[in-house]
């Protein structure tokens, strides 16, 4: 039985084309809409699955094109984030089979395309088939890395894009002096598309790292949002999504996690370390103009639309760009900042061992303070 799935989305199709191969079914991919009209006039499929936000040519266009040909007996089905009660309608008044909204998981997408057009003859499972969720967007993220060779939980990075399909992780090295980039490097075989390695041949501090990494995965444009995360993953990937779906449900520009101690919460902080948090805190807030809780949480996701802005400069200082992002922001948008920005307290946040911000880096923290407040004055 032969399909053809149309999306412009990598992510979205390689998952996709691959459940449905692992079960025999025989799956062509095409990226764009003209693309996918030259693939079924070619193949004559038994079903097209098809996004209706392509970027040349609407999904429901190739369905009137379907449903319209006299040489074609396709079903459809689409597959899109578009909610809106009058595309559905729309959609089921040019004749499409099925319509499925993202997110939406790879074990339905099967169940619906079996009732549509029923098992392969030659049926076949991999064992290595991922049952992930299929996003509307695709999210990039960041993971600095110095010497985090003992650090790296592989396992939960591969397990976590394997299971949610639309996230990229990128991990930078930033001149490790340890095995750090042959781990990276072996974490990323076979699964390249899901995960790539940067490489910074030399040191040159978080704040660098990260912003390489950002601008290599803005030159995606498959990407819609990117952020950044710590690789000891300090912070978990279950509070990093539901940053990510605080920022696909509203006009933030920024959404900082945040380490606020609190009923309900696992935030495990360093007694030391959290004194010396809460006083670097409180003169951020006076250098922000902003009540902000926690600016240096490392877990945070951006529009794609201000990374030019917050990323094309290199920082001033190798720590604390986060408060020189937000600087960036207010000078553009002034007091409207504060409406950009939302700080969403984490579920959990365990300090790791082995962390490179020393106490003789958190007494230079103030003379960096004084500089970026001088700087951007």
């Amino acid at each position: 039985m032969k399909i053809v799935t149309i999306d412009d989305q990598t992510l979205v199709l390689l998952s996709v084309e691959k459940k449905l191969s692992d079960l025999g079914y025989e799956v062509y991919t095409a990226k764009t809409g003209q693309g996918g009209v030259e693939l079924i006039d070619k193949i004559n499929p038994d079903l097209v699955i098809v996004d209706i936000n392509l970027r040349h040519m609407s999904g429901l266009d190739i369905a009137k094109y379907v449903k319209n040909s006299p040489d074609l007996n396709s079903k459809v089905m689409i597959l899109s984030g578009e909610t809106q009660e009058e595309t559905i309608i729309k959609g089921f008044s040019l004749g499409i089979d099925d319509f499925m909204k993202k997110p939406v998981s790879l074990n339905e997408i099967v169940a619906r395309v079996k009732k549509l057009i029923g098992d392969p003859q030659e049926k076949k499972q991999s064992s290595h088939s991922s049952n992930g969720l299929v996003r509307e967007k695709c999210i990039g993220v960041v993971i600095p890395c110095y010497n985090e060779e003992d650090r790296l939980f592989s396992d939960e990075f591969t397990k976590f894009v394997y299971e949610n399909l639309g996230y990229h992780l990128c991990f930078v090295n930033d001149g490790s002096t340890d095995n750090t980039l042959e781990v990276l490097n072996k974490l990323s075989e076979g699964k390249e598309d899901y995960i790539s390695v940067y490489n910074c041949a030399k040191n040159g501090g978080k704040a660098e790292a990260v912003r390489q990494g950002i601008l290599h995965l803005a030159k995606n444009v498959e990407i819609d949002y990117i952020g950044f995360l710590d690789a000891d993953l300090s912070t978990d990937f279950k509070d990093f999504d539901d940053l990510v779906k605080t920022i696909e449900s509203s006009d933030y520009k920024i959404v900082s996690g945040s380490r606020i101690t609190r009923m309900g919460a696992n935030i495990n902080k360093q007694s030391t370390r959290q004194l010396i948090s809460m006083t670097i805190n409180y003169v951020i807030q006076k250098i922000l103009g902003m009540k902000f809780k926690d600016t240096q949480c490392g877990a945070k996701i951006i529009d794609k639309d201000v990374i030019p802005l917050l990323f094309e400069k290199k920082f001033i200082t190798r720590w604390l760009f986060d408060v020189e992002m937000f600087l960036r922001l207010k000078k553009k948008y002034g007091d409207e900042t504060k409406q950009l920005i939302c700080e969403q307290p984490l579920k959990r946040w365990v300090h790791a061992d082995g962390s490179k911000l020393s106490m003789k880096d958190s007494l230079k923290i103030a003379f960096q303070l004084t500089k970026i407040a001088a700087h951007y004055r």
